[in-house]
């Protein structure tokens, strides 16, 4: 068993129905997803972010839900609705 943790910012923009997820990021720690959500949060166009982070077994490909590190702006605070 092959166990990964993968640590992400995810911007959110304004669309029809509330937000839409943009380009996820991948970063190499918990902080660093939480440093770089911040930095996408205040550019133009970006409504929102988040940090968050996703743990599996890469050779069978089952992962746990996502866990919520951090929100920024306006961005869901339940990532299964994705």
């Amino acid at each position: 068993m092959a166990d990964i943790t993968y640590f992400v910012a995810l911007p959110f923009v304004a669309a029809d129905d509330g937000v839409a997820p943009g380009e996820p990021v991948e970063c190499l720690s918990a902080s660093a997803a939480i440093l770089h959500a911040e930095y996408l949060s205040r550019r133009e166009g970006i409504v929102g972010s988040i940090a968050f982070s996703r743990s599996g077994d890469l050779s069978s490909g089952t992962f746990e839900d996502a866990q919520v590190l951090k929100k920024f702006g306006d961005a869901p605070d339940d990532l299964s609705v994705l």
